[in-house]
């Protein structure tokens, strides 16, 4: 089974009425992956008592959020497809993590998720445009909170987030944590616009190009 451009993409927990929504003033975001990035990266993490924030990744979205930019996680979570967890355990993990935020004063305007892979089980088995590296996640958080990419920056812990954000049209920066600790010094890691050694410092770099 292969995806379209038209397949509905996943989402969790999306801002009903984001203030910065406007079609005639799109706004720039940033969009975040989330394991590595955000909460330390377990292997198809499945249980929220396995979740935990990497250091500083919560002050790091509060300045954003105090920076009036949105922020919009975009992850694979091929676990799914896997059989490793279900769309519901997938739920309750982004609920706790967005408590998780809420507890240092930090938020995401939403979660979207692509829960498929190629070599999946079922109705999850497909090459989908939304799976990183393809650009689908990016795309319809851009139509659903009016963004301009063009303006935007991704943060990624993988070559696949990097060339997702760039096949978007937004600017990249990759990070050391997670799987970045080896990724970022593969050659490909060039493709991003900027490595940072966590999201701290990476936004410490978005609010400085963006100042």
């Amino acid at each position: 089974m292969t995806g379209s451009a038209t397949e509905t993409v996943k989402r969790h927990l999306i801002d009903p009425a984001p203030r910065f929504r406007d079609q005639r003033h799109p706004v720039p975001a940033v969009f975040l992956d989330r394991d590595g990035v955000i909460n330390e990266e377990v292997h198809y993490l499945s249980d929220v008592a396995d979740l935990r924030l990497i250091n500083g990744a919560a002050d790091a979205i509060k300045r954003l959020n105090d920076a009036s930019l949105p922020v919009i996680i975009v992850t694979n979570q091929s676990g799914v497809a896997r059989g490793y967890i279900s769309e519901d355990q997938l739920l309750e993990i982004h609920k706790a993590l967005v408590a998780m935020l809420a507890d240092k004063k930090a938020s995401v305007q939403g979660i979207y998720y692509s829960p498929y892979h190629p070599d999946g089980k079922g109705d999850y088995r497909r090459n989908s445009t939304c799976r990183k590296p393809e650009p689908g996640m990016l795309l319809a958080a851009s139509d659903e909170f009016a963004i301009n990419l063009s303006d935007s920056i991704l943060v990624g812990d993988r070559i696949n987030d990097i060339r997702a954000g760039s096949a978007a049209g937004t600017r990249t920066i990759m990070v050391r944590t997670g799987h970045g600790t080896k990724e970022a010094i593969l050659p490909e890691a060039q493709e991003a616009d900027f490595i940072a050694d966590d999201l701290a410092a990476a936004v410490d770099h978005i609010l400085t190009d963006m100042g």
